[in-house]
C-alpha cells in the first residue's frame, strides 16, 4: 500500500475539526485523522507492506521550467529563503502537525520515502512500477490514475469523494469512469488540464473531446500528427485548437507523466511487531499529543496484519 501522504493529511486536516487538540492546546486534527485513515485502510484492504510516500519537493523546478504555471497558485506569497525553492501555502494550523506526522509514522514502523527534486507522485510511480507484489495506491490525485495496471495488479484507491465513498480503480473501472485506458490517462490529463496543478490544458478541449480524440488516434502524438495532416478527417475547430496548443502539448506530457525510475533509498515496509523502542516512542507521542483512540486503532489494525 503506497500512501500519497500529503494528499491524505490535507484531507484529514479539512475533514476533522481543528478543535481536536493536544493536551497543550495545539491542533492535532490532521495527525489523528491520518491515523484513522491508516486504521481504516489497513483493516479494509489488508496490506502486508505500507509506505508513506513523501513530497521532498512538492514543486520540482524541472517541471516549472517546462510549464511555468505549474502549481503557481499554491506558492506562498513570502519569498523562499532558497532562491530555487518555492514555499507551498499550507494552513497555519497544519504546518506544525507535519513533523508530528513524520514522527508518528516512524514510530509505527511505516517508512517515509521521498526523493530529492521529485514529488510523492514520482516515488509512488517508481515503487508501483517495480513492485513484485500487488499494489494499492491511495490518493486523491487523479494524475495517479495513469498507474492503474491490471497486468501488474496495480490499483488506485481514490479518496476524491471522501473516505466514506472510496473508489477502487482497475483498468475497466477507470475506462468506464473516464473513457480512456490507463496508458492514455496522462495524455488525457494533459489535454484536459487541471486548475489545481496550474496545467492550462488545450483551450476548448474538455474531457469528452479528449477521450474521443484518444479513442480515434490512440495517443497524443497521434492526435498532434492528425491535426497537422490536412488529409485526416478532423473538425476545423478541433484542428485549430490542437495546432494552437502545439507548444504546450510538446512539454505537458513530461510534466504530467510520473517518474518511474527513481533511485530510492533502501527501506523495509513490511508490517512487523513494534520494537520496545517504537512502543516507547508511541507512548511518548501519545502523552505529548493526545492521540488517544486514533493511535490505538492504527496500532491494532497494523498488529492484525503483522508478518
Amino acid at each position: 500500500m503506497l500512501l500519497d501522504t500529503a494528499a491524505l493529511y490535507f484531507r484529514a486536516f479539512h475533514g476533522v475539526p481543528d478543535t481536536v487538540v493536544a493536551p497543550g492546546g495545539e491542533p492535532v486534527n490532521a495527525v489523528r485523522g491520518l491515523l484513522d485513515m491508516i486504521a481504516r485502510l489497513t483493516t479494509e484492504f489488508r496490506p502486508t507492506e505500507i509506505v508513506a510516500c513523501w513530497d521532498d519537493d512538492w514543486r520540482p523546478q524541472w517541471r516549472v521550467d517546462l510549464i511555468p504555471t505549474y502549481k503557481t497558485h499554491r506558492v506562498a506569497a513570502e519569498p523562499a529563503t532558497d532562491a530555487d525553492t518555492a514555499i507551498e501555502t499550507v494552513p497555519d494550523l497544519l504546518s506544525p502537525q507535519v513533523p508530528v506526522i513524520r514522527e508518528v509514522l516512524a514510530a509505527l514502523g511505516i517508512p517515509v520515502v521521498g526523493a530529492a527534486h521529485h514529488e510523492a507522485d514520482d516515488v509512488i510511480g517508481t515503487l508501483a512500477s517495480h513492485s513484485d507484489i500487488p499494489v494499492d495506491v491511495v490518493t486523491g490525485d487523479r494524475d495517479l490514475f495513469q498507474l492503474v495496471d491490471d497486468s501488474r495488479d496495480v490499483r488506485v484507491i481514490y479518496t476524491g469523494r471522501g473516505m466514506a465513498r472510496l473508489e477502487i480503480l482497475t483498468d475497466a473501472s477507470l475506462t468506464a469512469k473516464t473513457g480512456v485506458t490507463p496508458a492514455q490517462y496522462a495524455d488525457f490529463a494533459a489535454m484536459r488540464g487541471d486548475a489545481s496543478d496550474g496545467l492550462p490544458g488545450v483551450a476548448g478541449v474538455g474531457e469528452k473531446t479528449a477521450a474521443t480524440l484518444l479513442a480515434e488516434f490512440g495517443d497524443l502524438d497521434g492526435i498532434v500528427a492528425a491535426a497537422a495532416d490536412p488529409d485526416v478527417k478532423l473538425s476545423a475547430s478541433v484542428r485549430a485548437k490542437i495546432v494552437a496548443a502545439a507548444d504546450y502539448l510538446l512539454v505537458a506530457p513530461k510534466v504530467v507523466n510520473v517518474v518511474r525510475d527513481l533511485q530510492l533509498p533502501a527501506f523495509d515496509a513490511r508490517i512487523r511487531p513494534a520494537t520496545p523502542e517504537q512502543l516507547a516512542d508511541l507512548e511518548r507521542l501519545d502523552t505529548r499529543w493526545g492521540l488517544g483512540s486514533s493511535l490505538t486503532r492504527a496500532q491494532e489494525a497494523l498488529a492484525a496484519r503483522e508478518l
